[in-house]
């Protein structure tokens, strides 16, 4: 009897400490959310009024940078806890958002199998631990702000800049600023009397903003102020150019007579590689018909064309997954403050990580969403997605990364042709991408194929408008479709 006593005694102790422990840790997480939301609204004013100003300091921009990423990391961790907190209950939003994926990790998948209670407690920590550091980081930060505010005014503003982030998403270019202003700060630095021309090279993996960063670059009116000509160039390669065929192949993208000193800046645009040969012979052609202070930027997909510049490389990556959901969340909710929604918020966190950083998904299912803000039509959202993936890989053996790889498009209509469902499309080739002005654009969009809202189903191949861009260079994003098999099914 002695030793049941003791027993009971023993396990009523235990589950006492555990649950002071757990009272203070929720106590303890409380507050560094807290501790968070203060520090992101002075970081987040910091940061805006840093983006409304031509900043030429290369360690200023580098430290708005750092900023700006920790701002991204502070409001992703604390709409994370928001979630947490509000327990909706509902299956198809009781996902782990910091769980890992099963898959390979290259694919930026996450895992969405069911937890055991120890994996969840083992994952609050982590992510608790994490929170702590980011609120450490975030005051570290602030206490050195003030000296970066008061050289932050002696810089002048932006005209036009910058947009309400939460209202006009669409209209500015997100997460480049550190490396559009290190493009113009090169552009605008004074070459030797007898130097070569200056070649500036932008790499980075394929719709992930290229064309969009130098099109920014060109249009800065410091930048047109510089040069008396911008002339653009779009190839494969430069194999077959000589100097007399290549300025031939040239568009002219501004011209400025009224400057007195004429210099000139060619944009090299390669879809392909370049041999190191090719580009040489045609780099000592233009040295010697160029004026003196006139600069080259070439962008490519290839790693190879970094070693082509005198001087260091910009890279663009795609974006973490804390500022894909900050881009997200504002495209989602505008000005609505997610807290007072945390059960979509939960769902929004969810279908942003299904998206793997896409810039063009993240534009066509946050319209789909602003369509309906109801949690029950977010959940089966949320659903196709998963299906979408699931049916890529078990169909194509993998799910794409590569926006350009064909796959198999989502759909959630529920209509009928004759007396089959109609289920599944083919991304028969590359998207093709152009500006507005040129060429006619699909009447059918992808908005149609998710929502079914399409007129008359077409036949055999037809062309699709993925996105239709709102800043420079204002590329139309179309996609070569085929309808490849019908199903007979009830189901949504």
């Amino acid at each position: 009897m002695e030793a049941i006593i003791s027993a009971v005694l023993g396990d009523l102790v235990g589950r006492a400490i555990s649950f002071v422990v757990e009272k203070h840790h929720e106590q303890t997480t409380a507050e560094d959310l807290q501790r968070l939301r203060k520090l992101l609204l002075r970081i987040s004013a910091v940061v805006e009024e840093a983006e409304g100003r031509h900043v030429t300091n290369r360690g200023m921009i580098h430290q708005a940078s750092t900023m700006r990423e920790q701002m991204f990391k502070g409001y992703y961790l604390l709409d994370a806890f928001r979630c947490r907190e509000k327990k909706t209950g509902d299956e198809e939003v009781s996902r782990f958002l910091f769980a890992e994926s099963n898959f390979n990790p290259a694919k930026r998948f996450r895992r969405l199998s069911s937890n055991t209670q120890i994996e969840s407690t083992v994952i609050v920590r982590v992510s608790s631990q994490e929170l702590k550091q980011v609120v450490l980081g975030l005051e570290s930060m602030v206490v050195d702000m003030n000296e970066f505010a008061i050289f932050l005014m002696s810089y002048p503003r932006m005209y036009r800049q910058p947009y309400g982030a939460y209202l006009f998403v669409d209209k500015y270019m997100f997460g480049c600023q550190m490396e559009r202003e290190q493009a113009i700060s090169f552009l605008l630095q004074a070459e030797p009397p007898y130097g070569n021309v200056g070649v500036l090279p932008i790499v980075g993996s394929a719709l992930v903003g290229k064309s969009t960063l130098v099109d920014h670059v060109c249009n800065d009116e410091r930048v047109q102020n510089h040069f008396s000509l911008i002339l653009l160039y779009i190839g494969n390669n430069l194999q077959d150019e000589t100097m007399t065929t290549f300025r031939d192949h040239c568009v002219i993208k501004h011209q400025n007579i009224s400057l007195d000193e004429e210099k000139s800046l060619v944009v090299i645009e390669l879809l392909g590689d370049v041999d190191k040969g090719v580009w040489k012979r045609l780099l000592h052609s233009s040295e010697r018909c160029m004026p003196h202070g006139s600069k080259i930027i070439i962008t490519s997909r290839s790693e190879k064309v970094a070693s082509l510049g005198t001087t260091e490389a910009v890279r663009l990556n795609y974006l973490s997954k804390e500022a894909y959901w900050y881009f997200f969340r504002m495209l989602v909710f505008g000005s609505t403050d997610p807290e007072e929604q945390p059960k979509l918020t939960s769902i929004a966190m969810e279908i942003a990580l299904e998206m793997r950083e896409s810039f063009i998904y993240a534009y066509v299912v946050a319209a789909l969403l602003r369509e309906n803000f109801s949690a029950r039509f977010w959940c089966r959202v949320l659903r196709h997605l998963r299906e979408h993936r699931q049916k890529n890989i078990l169909l194509l053996g993998e799910c794409p990364v590569d926006e350009e790889q064909p796959r198999y498009v989502w759909s959630m209509a529920k209509r009928r042709q004759g007396s089959e469902d109609i289920k599944f499309y083919l991304q028969g080739c590359h998207p093709q991408k152009g500006p507005v002005s040129h060429g006619e654009i699909p009447k059918i969009t992808v908005m149609d194929l998710l929502s079914g809202t399409w007129s008359a189903m077409p036949r055999g191949k037809f062309e699709v408008l993925s996105w239709r861009s709102l800043i420079p260079p204002y590329y139309s994003y179309t996609t070569v479709c085929e309808f490849v098999r019908h199903e007979s099914s009830t189901t949504a």
